[in-house]
């Protein structure tokens, strides 16, 4: 079947769903069964008895309940209902009741791709080869010289409007004194079929090249400015970015509908500079890792507040009124969209030739 011939507004798109995309982190997963949503998709995560995890459609087959609210026997997910109990491929493997001239019913729920990956699971809800894509992962997330901390976004808007928000760095003058740069100029745009590359030429508040300087993040006063290359990027379904070798910023979506958006906010601060470091024995250096985790949590939220209320003013304006015309100067906003655009339409027409 050829190219589709309409073209849909890209805040009502979903996702292309032969991506992998982040569902939760590592250890909101622990004993007991965990729902999750992935655009419209309902998922229960649960760990098996070698603490592996897996994930299943969050329904069970008997009578249409969820699965989430029971519990994990024997490396089954046991329904709270009745105590119907299905195997990690979704498969019914116990019915308590059953009548031994009966045979276990051959229901089935479909079970995704998952997999943890640098303190965050993983999933894939798609129908494609999921070992053809690759998830972004975090390479700075046990490399012992980056600090890591991270936030929760729960965003009552569609996933577009976080994403343009993120690869916008014009918006800065909302964060005031939450923000680590100034004055970005816009200075180069690539783009791929899987992602838009954005450089701003900026100033950073922050330079992190002695011990003492790390003060910086807490005492305004000690800031100075100094040029530094932005960089974001929209690596589909994902965001990244870096403000000189000092700081390294992740968004991993989770879009449950077209008006509700989770994601995960991670910050890295770089402790390259610090050479004297490096030579400490690596228990040191670890437990400094450990003990600074989520010092920028902080900051984080404060962000993340400001730039939600920005978002929720921008999907209640859409919702009243649809046809209403943005006037957008930013060049990298119109490539974000018609990424989206192209990606959501790539899933469609293989949803239809499938």
């Amino acid at each position: 079947m050829g190219q589709l011939e309409y073209k849909p507004n890209v805040r009502t798109c979903g996702i292309n769903l032969n991506h992998w995309y982040v569902v939760a982190r590592s250890v909101e997963v622990k004993d007991q069964p965990v729902s999750v949503t992935l655009w419209h998709n309902e998922i229960v995560l649960f760990r098996d008895s070698q603490g592996n995890i897996n994930a299943l459609e969050d329904r069970c087959p008997h009578r249409q309940v969820k699965l989430s609210p029971g519990k994990v026997v024997d490396d089954n997910i046991e329904c709270a209902y009745h105590g119907w109990q299905f195997d990690k491929e979704g498969n019914c493997s116990f019915v308590p009741y059953l009548d031994e001239r009966q045979k276990l019913p051959r229901c089935k729920i479909k079970r995704y791709p998952v997999q943890e990956l640098d303190g965050f699971i993983w999933l894939f809800p798609g129908d494609g080869d999921s070992e053809a894509v690759s998830p972004m992962g975090l390479p700075e997330w046990e490399h012992l010289n980056y600090i890591a901390s991270v936030a929760e976004v729960d965003c009552p808007g569609h996933y577009s409007y976080l994403i343009e928000n993120l690869m916008d760095m014009h918006h800065g003058h909302l964060h005031d004194n939450y923000q680590a740069w100034a004055s970005a100029t816009l200075n180069k745009i690539d783009m791929s079929d899987t992602r838009v590359d954005v450089l701003y030429d900026a100033q950073s508040y922050y330079r992190i090249d002695k011990i003492w300087s790390i003060s910086q993040l807490f005492f305004p006063s000690l800031r100075k400015l100094h040029p530094e290359p932005l960089r974001v990027s929209y690596v589909y379904p994902h965001w990244s970015s870096s403000l000189g070798q000092d700081f390294r910023i992740y968004c991993l979506f989770c879009p449950v509908n077209e008006t509700t958006t989770k994601a995960y906010l991670i910050h890295f601060t770089s402790l390259e500079s610090f050479w004297r470091l490096h030579k400490l024995p690596v228990w040191f250096r670890r437990f400094i890792k450990d003990s600074l985790f989520n010092a920028a949590k902080g900051l984080l939220e404060g962000l993340i507040v400001q730039d939600v209320e920005m978002i929720i003013q921008e999907q209640k304006a859409f919702n009243e009124n649809p046809l209403r015309r943005n006037y957008e100067l930013n060049r990298a906003i119109a490539k974000v969209q018609q990424l989206i655009i192209s990606q959501f339409t790539q899933s469609m027409e293989q949803k239809i030739n499938n």
